[in-house]
């Protein structure tokens, strides 16, 4: 009986030494502070933003939370927990659907801090770019008693103050969104890290992508995105200008009705005045003053007078058959349904 109690001892001895060296094992790698960043990476990775979410402890307001995916709103988003760190802004890029590639997640450093914190970096390919992040956690009680749980001392959240010139849509990593004022610093937050590809692309006008990387908690990353007249909208515009000239040189009269172009003779016409474009305005365009408009800065063209004219001195005929130079500029503005309003501009 003394035999098989020291077996039994030494085999609950076994056991307990099993569990001691097991718990040491998992609290020094899942369960450790680089195990705690890494599950929060890797759901960022497979685009798990409720896991994210909740690894981070934040939290979103329940009508815009997580799970949707529409865009819509712009409620600031709080975060509690992660050293109760309160971040405001728009929250339309927390949406799986626009979340960045990462890939090749490995630890690089781990540092102990003097207050009981660890310092942790990783590596990883944002996007298919080489990138790391830097996160700071701190031990946040235990589980079961025996497994450590660790919670961010700084938000995994990027604040990203975002410009969108000319326009107020724009597009980032595909999926579409809407800034509240075009011209104006619109703040949305993000998961760190993230990267976003930002673009504008419609009927009339584009914008060259433009990358933002938020790779550090807690930092606000300026961005713009310059929106300018697509090739489309400028071949438009060219096309009615020149039918609008070509309209005025119909007209038989040496200053043709709300034409750019006339030229006032003081000896008398023998024949009827016959106009023709010399050169077209280049039309190129540039913001205007007002939301929504876009100007053709004066242009020079030229039209082509030909008429026949008696001197008012002494009656002798001559032909007038010269280029008159003249400039044209136009304001273009946004209809419905895809149309433009072409107006002349006069000089004032």
């Amino acid at each position: 009986m003394r035999r098989e109690l020291v077996t039994w001892s030494i085999v609950f001895g076994l056991i307990v030494v099993a569990f001691v060296t097991t718990v040491l094992i998992v609290n020094a790698t899942l369960f450790s502070a680089s195990g705690f960043v890494r599950s929060y990476l890797g759901a960022l990775a497979r685009h798990d933003m409720a896991s994210a979410l909740q690894i981070a402890d934040i939290t979103l307001p329940e009508e815009h939370g997580a799970a949707s995916d529409d865009g819509s709103g712009a409620t600031p988003i709080d975060t509690t927990g992660a050293g109760s760190m309160l971040l405001a802004g728009a929250h339309d890029l927390l949406r799986p659907s626009a979340l960045s590639t990462i890939e090749e997640i490995a630890v690089v450093s781990q540092e102990k801090n003097a207050d009981g914190s660890e310092t942790v970096t990783f590596v990883f390919e944002l996007d298919g770019q080489t990138s790391h992040s830097t996160f700071t956690v701190e031990r946040d009680g235990s589980r079961f008693g025996v497994f450590a749980d660790w919670k961010f001392v700084t938000a995994p959240l990027t604040i990203v103050r975002l410009t969108v010139t000319n326009a107020q849509e724009f597009t980032a990593n595909g999926s579409e969104f809407v800034t509240p004022a075009q011209d104006t610093p619109a703040p949305f937050v993000v998961l760190t890290p993230s990267s976003f590809e930002i673009s504008h692309d419609s009927t009339y006008l584009t914008a060259s992508p433009i990358t933002v990387s938020a790779t550090e908690p807690g930092d606000t990353v300026r961005a713009s995105l310059d929106v300018v007249a697509n090739q489309t909208m400028i071949a438009q515009v060219q096309r009615e200008v020149n039918d609008y000239l070509d309209e005025c040189a119909t007209q038989v009269v040496l200053l043709p009705t709300g034409c750019p172009f006339g030229q006032p003779m003081a000896n008398r016409i023998v024949t009827t005045p016959e106009w023709s474009i010399a050169s077209y305005p280049e039309v190129s365009l540039v913001p205007g003053s007002e939301t929504g408009s876009w100007l053709m800065p004066e242009t020079d063209a030229a039209a082509h007078l030909n008429v026949d004219v008696r001197s008012i001195f002494d009656g002798s005929v001559s032909t007038f058959d010269k280029d008159v130079d003249f400039t044209a500029s136009y304001l273009v503005t946004f209809m419905p349904e895809d149309e433009l309003l072409i107006t002349a501009q006069y000089p004032q």
